[in-house]
């Protein structure tokens, strides 16, 4: 049947699930992500159980998803991003068994990506790549209160990321460099908001007044950041939006500049400036006002977005 979805299990360890929920919950295509325990013998354990190392039961998330929407692939690369697949040890200051990664696949076809995923990351990683592919047994989920904690406690979440190391390993890792030769193609008032934190002038910019259907990505990168449906006019001269497609592709920091005290946006990926975010937005919609610089995005419109590699994105229109 056209149109039809078709629901799939992905099940992955990489430390304490606090660090993995973000990754999934926001990919288009992701019904539900759920925290909980997998691998062990104990009957629906505890944390305090897991954590103790007494169930053989590893932290884990388990991602239903619609594989007509959204690629194991895909899965596996958000998967990486957000792990040392080089340590088999535990996860940054997670360490013991509880914490060991792994990919419990599902059915051949997962494992034979697994390990596919696995080889390509060969040219990344200087040391080998020791997480575990393994049969998925079986899944707990994980007390309520674990459940999307970044959402809960975020202060606390953002805390807790910083401090396990996790982000200075993405830094390292995963981010575009400034000798990347993307860079290159960057005009001069591209390069100068992205890499210098430099602001474009109000009004005169592509995208304060833009209206067409699509999505905005990072013009360095190409990450997804905001959609056109959550766009809206503030008069401030920037395109202005109530939200990112997905949070994990943001990331925001205290900028003290220029006397201020604001909270700058940047992207995950390229780690480009992209402006600032205000608390005083549309109640009904969050309360964020995310004001953009037009010169830190490329517009994809809907009806470009099999071309450029954006399909999955079509569920937003």
């Amino acid at each position: 049947m056209v149109g039809m979805k078709m629901k799939e299990l992905a099940t992955f360890a990489g430390g304490h699930f606090w660090f993995l929920f973000p990754s999934f919950v926001d990919l288009p295509g992701v019904f539900k992500v759920t925290a909980g325990y997998s691998g062990g013998e104990e009957i629906d354990p505890s944390y305090d159980e897991v954590l103790k190392g007494q169930t053989g039961h590893r932290f884990v998330v388990q991602v239903e998803f619609d594989r007509t929407v959204l690629s194991f692939e895909k899965l596996l690369n958000a998967y990486w991003k957000t792990i040392d697949p080089t340590d088999h040890l535990g996860q940054f200051t997670d360490r013991g068994n509880p914490f060991v990664p792994a990919i419990f696949y599902h059915h051949q076809q997962q494992k034979q990506e697994a390990v596919l995923s696995v080889a390509s990351l060969s040219t990344i990683f200087e040391h080998p790549i020791v997480t575990d592919i393994i049969p998925y047994r079986n899944f707990y989920p994980a007390e309520q209160k674990h459940q999307s904690y970044f959402l809960k406690i975020p202060f606390h979440y953002r805390y807790l990321y910083k401090k396990s190391g996790r982000e200075d390993f993405f830094t390292k890792h995963w981010q575009i460099k400034s000798n990347d030769s993307r860079m290159k193609k960057l005009a001069p008032i591209q390069f100068e908001v992205t890499q210098n934190n430099k602001t474009e002038p109000p009004f005169v910019n592509p995208y304060d007044q833009y209206n067409e259907d699509g999505i905005y990505v990072d013009v360095v990168s190409g990450e997804p950041l905001f959609s056109s449906r959550d766009k809206y006019d503030t008069g401030c001269g920037w395109p202005t939006f109530s939200k990112p497609i997905v949070h994990q592709n943001i990331k925001e920091k205290l900028d003290h500049s220029h006397g201020m005290l604001r909270q700058e946006v940047k992207s995950k990926l390229g780690d480009s400036h992209l402006g600032h975010v205000f608390e005083d937005g549309p109640k009904d919609k969050g309360g964020r006002r995310y004001c953009i610089n037009s010169a830190a995005l490329r517009f994809i419109p809907v009806r470009q977005f099999e071309k450029e590699g954006y399909e999955e994105y079509k569920f937003l229109f």
